[in-house]
C-alpha cells in the first residue's frame, strides 16, 4: 500500500524527470530492440505530442563524458530565468547516469522524460526540447554494425547532433562520421534537401591553444581548416569532407578545456560538484550552453521542411527501427521507403484530427444526431489527404 511519503517521492520524480530507455542494445552486441512503452512515455507526453520538438543528441565514443555533458544541459534548462545556474559549488550533478572509469555506462538510446517548453522569439511558437543520450561507440562488446546503427538513428531523429570527441578531430573520426551518415548521402539522389540538420563537433580536453583558442571562435577556425577541400588533396580525404558538408545544414565546432584531474580520476568523493571542476571548464560550459539551448538558437526538428511533433516523431522512430532490425544495414531505397511510410502515418494522423474537429463542428451546429451521410461526406474530404501518392 502506497504511503503519503511514496506519493511525494513519485510526484517529485515526475516533476524532475528521469532517463527513459527508448532503444535497448542486446547483450550480444549485434542488435537492439525498441521500447515502445518508453517511446510513448516521452513522445506522447501531453506537452510533447502535438508540439514541434527540438531533439538534442550527444554521440561519440564510450567513456568520453557524453552523459556528464547532458546533465549540465539539464541543469541549464531547469534554471529560472532570473538566477545564475552555476553558483552552487556543492551541488551534485544528476540526471542521466554517468560515472568515472573504463566501463560503458549507457546502453542503446535514452531520452529524458521531462520536456522543456520554450518559445521561439522569431515566431512566437512553443516548442518542446528533448534530450537524447546514446550508447558510446567502439567499446569492447559492440559491433561496427551496432555502433553505426545507434549513431545513424540518433542523427536521423535529432535536430542537433553533438559529436563528442577528445583532444582533436582525427581523420578516423571524420571517416566514422561518413560511415554513419552514408545512407543520407545516397538517399539524397531522391530528395533535394540535405538529410540532416545541425552538427556540432564538441572537442573536449583541447590542448592546442597556441593554434586555436577555446570556444566557438577557435572551433570555427579549426574546423574550417580541417574540412577544407583543396587542389592536390587525396581523393579519399576530399570525398569524406564533401560528404560531411553535404549531409548537414549547419556544421560548427566548439573547443573545450580539460575539466581537471578530479573529474578525470573520479572516485567516491566526486559527484559532479563545481568545486572539483577547473574554472576554465566552467566558464566555457556557461558560454557553450546558450549556443545550443537558448531559444534564439534552438533548431526545430524538420523532415521535408515540415516541423515534426512528438506524435509524428514516434512514427519515424518505429519506421527506422524496423528496417535496421532486418538484420543487415539497409539499402538506401529501404531507408526512403521507411521515411515514406512515416510520412503517410503522419498525414493520416493529421487527416483524422481534421475529420474529428469537423465532425465536432457539424454536431455542434446541428443538435440533432449527425446523419450517416454527413459523416461519410465529411470523412471523404479528409481521407484522401492521407492516401499515398
Amino acid at each position: 500500500m502506497a504511503t503519503k511519503t511514496d506519493d511525494l517521492v513519485e510526484v517529485s520524480r515526475e516533476e524532475i524527470g528521469y532517463a527513459v530507455q527508448v532503444i535497448e542494445g542486446e547483450e550480444t552486441g549485434n542488435g537492439f530492440k525498441l521500447n515502445k512503452e518508453g517511446l510513448k512515455e516521452v513522445l506522447f507526453h501531453p506537452d510533447v505530442e502535438n508540439r514541434p520538438v527540438v531533439v538534442v543528441s550527444v554521440a561519440g565514443a564510450f567513456r568520453k563524458g557524453k552523459s556528464f555533458l547532458l546533465d549540465f544541459m539539464l541543469r541549464y534548462l531547469k534554471q529560472d530565468s532570473d538566477r545564475e545556474w552555476m553558483t552552487d559549488k556543492e551541488e551534485s550533478l544528476t540526471g542521466f547516469s554517468w560515472k568515472s572509469g573504463s566501463k560503458p555506462d549507457t546502453n542503446g538510446i535514452l531520452m529524458w522524460s521531462k520536456p522543456f517548453i520554450r518559445v521561439i522569439p522569431t515566431t512566437g511558437e512553443e516548442v518542446a526540447i528533448l534530450l537524447m543520450d546514446t550508447q558510446g561507440a567502439f567499446d569492447t562488446k559492440s559491433t561496427v554494425k551496432q555502433n553505426a546503427t545507434i549513431f545513424a538513428l540518433s542523427t536521423m531523429l535529432s535536430s542537433i547532433q553533438i559529436y563528442n570527441l577528445m583532444s582533436q578531430i582525427q581523420e578516423n573520426d571524420l571517416q566514422h562520421l561518413q560511415l554513419f551518415t552514408e545512407y543520407a548521402r545516397l538517399a539524397s539522389d531522391y530528395v533535394r534537401e540535405k538529410p540532416f540538420q545541425s552538427l556540432l563537433f564538441l572537442v573536449r580536453d583541447w590542448y592546442h591553444i597556441e593554434d586555436h583558442s577555446y570556444g566557438e571562435s577557435g572551433g570555427k577556425d579549426y574546423l574550417d581548416g580541417l574540412l577544407e577541400v583543396h587542389y592536390g588533396q587525396q581523393e579519399e580525404l576530399s570525398i569524406t569532407r564533401q560528404h560531411i558538408t553535404f549531409c548537414f545544414d549547419n556544421i560548427r565546432s566548439y573547443l573545450m578545456p580539460h575539466p581537471g584531474m578530479k573529474v578525470a580520476v573520479g572516485g567516491k568523493e566526486f559527484s559532479g560538484q563545481l568545486k572539483h571542476i577547473d574554472n576554465d571548464f566552467v566558464v566555457h560550459l556557461k558560454e557553450l550552453m546558450p549556443t545550443i539551448l537558448d531559444p534564439v538558437n534552438l533548431v526545430v526538428k524538420r523532415i521535408n521542411e515540415a516541423p515534426i511533433t512528438g506524435k509524428k516523431l514516434s512514427h519515424y522512430v518505429e519506421s527506422y527501427v524496423k528496417i535496421f532490425q532486418a538484420g543487415e544495414l539497409p539499402e538506401p531505397k529501404s531507408m526512403l521507403e521507411a521515411t515514406a511510410e512515416a510520412n503517410h502515418l503522419a498525414a493520416k494522423d493529421d487527416s483524422l484530427d481534421s475529420y474529428k474537429r469537423t465532425m465536432d463542428d457539424v454536431s455542434y451546429m446541428n443538435p440533432m444526431k449527425t446523419s450517416k451521410q454527413q459523416q461519410i461526406f465529411v470523412f471523404s474530404r479528409y481521407v484522401v489527404l492521407a492516401l499515398p501518392s
